[in-house]
């Protein structure tokens, strides 16, 4: 995009060519800078379900204890002095260990899937066509049209679980455990004098039922991801004009102190931004930021370390809150030297020293 700086001196020149885009009643000696307004973003978090509320089932078993237990296997009856009673013997079925359940738990099935959600609404942005062909006019400006071009929403794809069947029990009957004894009974009476008899007993075991098997239902609740999703809230591309001073339209330098092949910012190099660069950003100017490095090293390497630098102070000033469309950053690498020290030159360090260096000027927002 071009930059375009207006002083006083060619605001008086240029006022019947340009007189319908220059800043109304400037003051002389000022300078004059284009400023767009930014759009204006709010973030607001979404939760995605990435896992599913289901029912988890505990089984306890049945339980038992073992009794003892008195029970009749002869009768009182009468003895006969004379003939004797007639006895037959009768049979009697009791459970040694009662009747059941047993209970096996079916676990919850899930299916692995993919969920497709808006990260970012769908937007329009300004684009200015190419300047027509057949134009007359010497004005850059003329013979253009802007279009309203829209910005399609983006999406993000993320994995999530999805419940096939919960978990189910099924119940398997236990059978108990049945036994017999045996007792005597009396069939005939004696026809003589009787003489009573004491009835007998015998002592048993049998387990018994205390309580069922049972279940327990636990509810493990839906795990859920929040995604930060932005929305537009006003649109920006007004254009207004500031006042700036002169000197900010020349590369003015940034005396940071890079640590040896890096592009991190310390602590002192984000003080000097915060207190040179930072302030006049806020008045809604844009700048160009550039970076240099010396000769040392190959091409390559330094125009990667350049870029890297001038990145850094451009990543830097947005998370201070700077829209990124007033921010315009590009490395250099060692090609604009300020002094002789090429290749093949020998140099003192602070001869190269002046070639690394970090700068910003305030540009036109077209």
């Amino acid at each position: 995009m071009k930059k375009i700086l207006f002083t006083t001196a060619f605001l008086c020149i240029g006022a019947v060519t340009f007189g319908q885009d220059l800043p109304e009643n400037p003051e002389p000696g000022k300078c004059y800078v284009r400023c767009k307004t930014p759009d204006i973003w709010k973030n607001e978090s979404v939760k995605v379900p990435v896992s599913p509320e289901y029912k988890k089932i505990i089984t306890y078993p049945a339980e038992y204890k073992t009794i003892t237990e008195q029970v009749l296997v002869k009768e009182a009856g009468e003895e006969i002095i004379v003939v004797p009673a007639v006895w037959g013997t009768q049979e009697v079925t009791y459970f040694e260990k009662e009747d059941g359940t047993k209970i096996e738990v079916k676990n919850a099935v899930f299916n692995q899937g993919f969920e497709t959600v808006e990260v970012k609404g769908a937007t329009a942005t300004w684009q200015m066509s190419e300047k027509l062909p057949d134009c007359q006019s010497d004005n850059p400006d003329d013979c253009r049209y802007w279009c309203y071009k829209p910005v399609p929403a983006e999406f993000k794809t993320m994995p999530v679980e999805k419940l096939i069947s919960d978990a189910s029990i099924v119940k398997i009957p236990i059978p108990g455990v049945r036994k017999t004894y045996k007792r005597k009974v009396m069939v005939q009476k004696p026809t003589t004098t009787t003489v009573q008899t004491a009835p007998e007993y015998l002592t048993i075991t049998k387990t018994v039922l205390v309580r069922d098997a049972r279940t327990e239902e636990v509810i493990v609740p839906a795990i859920y991801q929040s995604v930060s999703k932005q929305i537009l809230v006003k649109k920006g591309g007004l254009t207004t004009w500031k006042p700036v001073d002169c000197e900010l339209i020349d590369n003015t330098p940034l005396p940071i102190n890079w640590d040896f092949s890096s592009a991190e910012l310390n602590e002192g190099a984000m003080a000097i931004i915060d207190a040179r660069l930072l302030p006049i950003l806020k008045t809604g100017v844009a700048v160009f930021i550039e970076s240099h490095t010396d000769m040392r090293g190959t091409k390559k390497e330094n125009q990667d370390l350049s870029d890297r630098r001038a990145k850094a102070v451009l990543d830097y000033l947005i998370s201070k809150g700077i829209n990124s469309s007033q921010l315009f950053a590009k490395g250099f690498g060692e090609s604009k030297l300020l002094n002789k020290c090429s290749d093949n030159v020998v140099c003192t360090e602070a001869e190269h020293a002046v070639n690394r260096r970090t700068t910003f000027r305030v540009v036109n927002q077209n």
